[in-house]
């Protein structure tokens, strides 16, 4: 039975070029029948979708370099307590302006997913400062709208404009050139096993906790944990618990195995300094070879 793969769809997203990578490192790694993709219409249902069974992994972007991260990620696996991290991996991202026009004076409207409207921005409104920006709920979703006038444009891949057969009238209007997006690959608690882990690779941590108390140097104390036995924190990240306005929730990605005795040391003291703790896994950075990222 081949592994399946729920991500935001549809076809041609970059959700999609993520899996379909990832798919080939499976395929090469395990020597096993190639995955199948499971499109969804949004990463919250793609997550879900793998939270009850549907799917066996997910593959749902967690930050970018230029927007940083992708809060709808951080927060359902915040509420889905059944779901791990058990790899990543890093995708260039490159824009492509799309739309049936070689005039950008004529374009008044972009459509795309929130994220490439943010990290397209200076580009956007430097070149097209009379056009309005629309977000969508995924870059191949704007495509639809791309009319025939050529008053309305998207950002997407290249490869989504070859799938949907549509014309690219400027490159790489990315705001920067190094744009990439981290992707986690998340499975049920139940299925870790399932794949080894890639020899020689950096092992990250990911956990999130919530604090008893918002008052003054309630957060100093968790991060002294970590700083006393040496633990890089490489992203340390709030976001709204959803409860009242003031109290947080904070993400943390450590330079360090979950099975260390130093990390074990750290989160037993971390649980009396905490309200809510969550660790989401520790995983390695899976190299992918040949990645897709037009």
């Amino acid at each position: 039975m081949s592994l399946s793969i729920a991500h935001l769809g549809p076809a041609g997203t970059y959700a999609e070029q993520a899996a379909l990578a990832y798919a080939d490192w499976y395929t090469q790694s395990t020597q096993q029948s190639r995955p199948i993709l499971c499109p969804c219409p949004s990463i919250a249902q793609a997550l879900l979708s793998t939270a009850s069974g549907e799917t066996q992994l997910s593959v749902s972007p967690v930050e970018n370099s230029i927007e940083g991260s992708v809060s709808v990620t951080l927060d359902t696996l915040w509420q889905l307590d059944v779901l791990k991290i058990r790899q990543a991996l890093v995708l260039p991202i490159e824009h492509v302006l799309i739309a049936k026009t070689d005039n950008l004076k004529s374009i008044q409207a972009v459509y795309s997913h929130p994220q490439p409207l943010g990290q397209c921005q200076t580009w956007l409104k430097t070149r097209l400062p009379q056009a309005t920006l629309v977000p969508v709920s995924s870059t191949s979703d704007a495509l639809k709208y791309v009319d025939e006038q050529g008053s309305i444009a998207a950002i997407a891949s290249e490869r989504a404009a070859q799938l949907y057969q549509l014309p690219i009238i400027q490159r790489s209007i990315q705001d920067h050139p190094d744009n990439c997006t981290r992707f986690w690959i998340i499975s049920q608690t139940d299925a870790l096993n399932a794949i080894s882990a890639p020899a020689n690779s950096p092992i990250c941590t990911s956990l999130a906790f919530s604090l008893p108390a918002n008052v003054p140097g309630a957060l100093l104390q968790p991060l002294k944990i970590f700083n006393d036995r040496h633990i890089n924190l490489s992203r340390i990240e709030s976001r709204p618990s959803k409860r009242s306005l003031g109290e947080y929730v904070f993400f943390v990605d450590a330079e360090a195995a979950l099975e260390t005795s130093q990390f074990q040391s750290a989160l037993e003291e971390l649980t009396s300094h905490t309200e809510i703790l969550k660790v989401f896994g520790s995983y390695p950075l899976i190299q992918i070879a040949g990645t897709r990222n037009s």
